[in-house]
Parts: C-alpha cells; structure tokens; sequence
C-alpha cells in the first residue's frame, strides 16, 4: 500500500509539471524560450515512476485492506516531501541554459517546496519564465502541504487517516472543519484558492504585469518568498504593492480554520481565540517598535538609507514585520545589519513565527502562549503546592500531553539549534551569528539571514554540506521536527 500511495502522489506532481510545461510551452512559442523540453520530461519520467509503483504496489499489496501504522503515516510525509524534491529539481538540471550541480539543485526544490525562500539562483530575471513559474508552484504546493493537497484532490480512500493529516499541517492538536478529513482538506483548499486569486487580482490592479502578478500570489499566500526578480518586491518601487504584499502575507500567517469561520460570518470565534489575540499585539508591538527605530535611529553601517517619512517608515515597518513574522521573506528594502538594534528582533521574529494551521513557519505562537501559561502555573504550584491549576485555551482545558509535546518541541528546536550552529561554526567557518541566523532562517522556513549571508543570491556559497545540512533543517522546521525525526529511527520503519 505504501508504494500505491507514493504512486498516486508522484501522480498528482506530474500534473503540476504538464501545467508548467504547458506555461513554458506558451513563452516558447511567443519569446522563443527552450525550458519545455526539461519540463516535458521531468513529466514523463515523474508520471512514469508513479504509475509504476502504483501498479506495483497494488499487485504487491494484501487483498485484505490493511490501515497504515502511525509510524508508517509519519515515514510516508517525511518521504514524501524528500521524493517530491528529488522529482521536482529535474527540471532545474535537464535545462541546459542553467549552470547548476544536482546538489544546488535539490536545495532550491527544498527550499521551494519547504516555503524557505533561500535561492542559489541570481539574476532571476535572465530565467525562462517555466523555470521562474515552476519556483512559485513549488512553494505554492509546499505552503497548504503535499499531503493536504492529495487528501483534497486524490478519491482514495486507504491514504486519509487523521495522522497523515496530523504530520504535515502545523499547530499542537488536529482541528477539522468537518468529520471527514477529505472534506476538511477539500475546504482548506477552497480558502487558499481563492485567497491566491484575490491576492493576484490586487497585484494585477497594480504595476505588476500578469505573470508576476500570478507568481507572486502563490508565494505571498504560501508565504515562500520566491520572486521573479532579484530584488524582489524593491523591484517594483511601489508603495501599493509593498502594502498589498504585507496584507496578504499577514492574512496568510493567520489559521485557516479562522479564515473559514470569518467567510461563514461567525465572527466570534475569531475575536475570542487567543492565539490570534496574541498575534495581532505581537505584530502591532513589533511595528510600534521598528517605526519608533526608523524615527530615531540612524545606522551607519548599513548601506541601505532608512526611511525618512512618516508615511515610508510606517509602511516599511508593516512590511518588515509582516514578511519576517510569517516567515515569507520578501524584500523592499535590506536595513537589518548585524550589531543593529534591528537584528535581534528580527531573529526573535523568525523564531516565533505566525499562527499554527496557517502557511507561515516558526514555532508557532500557540506554543509559545503555552509555554508561558506553564511556566506561570509552575509558579502557583511553587506557591500553593497542593493546588490542582490546570492551563486553558479559548475556555478549553489543555491536556497534559498537548503541554508536555510543546515542551518537548521547544527542547528539541533548541537542541538542533545549538548543533547545527555548531556545525556551521567550527566546520564551515562561519561566524557565529551567521550560524546562529542560518539554522533560525532554515528551521522557521524564512530564507533570510542575517550577517555573512544576508542578500539574495549568496547562499550560492555554501559549499556541498552546507547546502545538505540547511536542507535538512529546512525539511524538519516546515514538518515540525518529531515527523523528519522519525525518518533516522530504525523502529519506525519496522512499524
């Protein structure tokens, strides 16, 4: 059954590589560009191998139907994620026009379909608009989950149980909009969809022309960050799309669950969530606060000019803050240098991130509402030792186990912190708040860093490892660690 199932889903990705191939096709005919052919055979061999192991799996698998283990739900998305971008890099190194090694390859499909955002690609303009298109499907896949997708567009039913569900979407406990988790998924879908064509109707209505307006849209609502220029958003100078960009990105940091209750008008479950109260006094604070810099402040080591009006300090503030704390990614303006006062709250941003059931990365700032109630609670129990003092969210009850896997979780991110900056520093020989900023960039799927490798382009530079070991970290942050943990332990695999 497993084989049947990585079928289907290579099945599902050759789909979306005859849409881009279609896509290059068009820009062939009408700009003479060449990439189709990458795409028509990256086609073929995906849609080739997925048949193959569907049939295969089939003929091979038990005529008694046999439910998948909880190891085996989380070994088939962490897999499925690792295959997904062993497929999806083909293009990027059958298009003879890209001078590109396998390994730099499989880092920007990791980074596409993990929503990171970090490129080895630079000059993006000089790119065939397939290959450009391809960059923003991937992350526009990767944002709502390859998992999801499936259980929203695959009719099979042996693959939808709720751990699968569980392993890849974000948050501390699993949340359905209906009793069956295909029509959850089907609904979530749904809300992306049409948040992606508002958002690329509001890009449309700017200075932006069609296809970047399309592109960008997938990417502001995965909150990935991939753009069809170098300089990303600066690219445009427009304070509309800056203003758009931010509004999106924001909205897409914010659950998906809550977004179907705003669309139904029921209006209340949305004002009393606290996780979503926390988050706006979170996003405002930290606004308040860059505003209250860019007014006072004046750095000399960065090159970039701070804004100087009222209005640009206010909108560069709110777009800052948005693509930071939604882990997107998206550039205007680059002012955030090391030794600024700027640059710990930035990184402070990266690591809480945006709201769990949403596009954005972090840790998600459910949990760090828990772990804050427990460490007050730990306090009352120091005081009232007999006390039974039990942590509630939105007038619920959490469990014990909902707290004690937070806890687990933030020991663990801070674990793979500290080694991999380790690694980073002592041997790759990078210094250490570039180490420290790459591993924080990588696990809450943000694509920037700060210090040795802040612009665009220069994770180029990384050598081999590097690049393995970012992608690797990158994999764990978009699937919340304990499911790409899972992959390393023997028993799993035996379950």
């Amino acid at each position: 059954m497993k084989k049947s199932i990585f079928g289907l889903l290579l099945m599902m990705e050759a789909v979306f590589l005859a849409v881009t191939t279609l896509v290059a096709l068009y820009y062939h005919y009408t700009l003479g560009e060449s990439d189709w052919e990458a795409f028509a055979l990256t086609t073929a061999i995906t849609l080739l191998s997925g048949a193959t192991l569907t049939v295969y799996g089939r003929a091979g698998s038990d005529s008694r139907k046999r439910q998948l283990s909880r190891g085996g739900s989380f070994i088939i998305v962490g897999m499925t994620w690792v295959v997904f971008s062993a497929f999806g890099m083909l293009p990027f190194i059958f298009y003879e026009g890209l001078p590109i090694d396998p390994v730099s390859a499989y880092f920007e499909t990791m980074n596409g379909f993990t929503t990171t955002g970090a490129t080895v690609l630079s000059d993006l303009e000089s790119l065939p608009h397939g290959i450009l298109f391809w960059r923003s499907l991937m992350q526009w896949l990767g944002g709502l989950g390859i998992v999801v997708f499936s259980f929203a567009l695959l009719p099979v039913s042996d693959m939808k149980n709720s751990t699968m569900f569980q392993a890849e979407t974000t948050g501390i406990t699993l949340s359905r909009l209906t009793p069956k988790i295909g029509s959850t998924a089907r609904r979530l879908l749904l809300i992306y969809l049409l948040l992606t064509a508002a958002c690329a109707v509001a890009f449309w209505a700017g200075p932006m022309n069609l296809f970047d307006a399309l592109n960008h849209s997938m990417t502001a609502v995965s909150t990935g960050g991939f753009s069809t220029h170098t300089a990303s958003i600066g690219y445009f100078q427009s304070a509309y799309i800056e203003y758009v960009t931010a509004a999106f990105m924001f909205i897409s940091s914010i659950n998906f669950y809550l977004l179907y209750y705003i669309s139904i008008r029921r209006w209340q479950v949305c004002v009393r969530n606290e996780e979503l109260q926390s988050y706006v006094l979170m996003f405002v604070g930290m606004m308040a606060f860059f505003c209250l810099m860019f007014r006072f402040y004046s750095s000399v080591s960065c090159p970039v000019s701070m804004p100087q009006t009222g209005e640009e300090i206010f909108r560069t503030s709110f777009f800052h803050v948005s693509s930071i704390f939604t882990s997107t990614s998206f550039t205007a303006r680059d002012f955030v240098c090391v030794n600024t006062p700027f640059w710990f709250p930035t990184l402070l941003m990266m690591i809480i991130g945006g709201c769990a059931g949403s596009t954005s990365g972090g840790v998600k700032v459910v949990r760090v509402i828990i772990y804050m109630k427990n460490v007050l609670r730990e306090f009352r129990i120091h005081l009232h030792p007999r006390a039974i003092i039990s942590i509630r969210m939105n007038g619920h009850v959490v469990s014990d186990q909902h707290v004690r896997r937070v806890m687990s979780y933030l020991v663990v991110y801070v674990l793979l912190l500290v080694v991999g900056s380790a690694i980073f520093s002592m041997l790759l020989g990078y210094g250490l708040e570039a180490s420290v900023a790459l591993c924080i960039a990588s696990f809450s799927n943000v694509g920037s860093s700060l210090g040795e490798l802040g612009l665009p382009g220069d994770y180029a530079s990384l050598p081999a490892f590097g690049k393995i070991f970012l992608s690797l970290l990158m994999l764990i942050g978009r699937l919340e660690i304990f499911t790409v943990l899972f992959l390393f332990m023997p028993k799993s695999w035996r379950l």
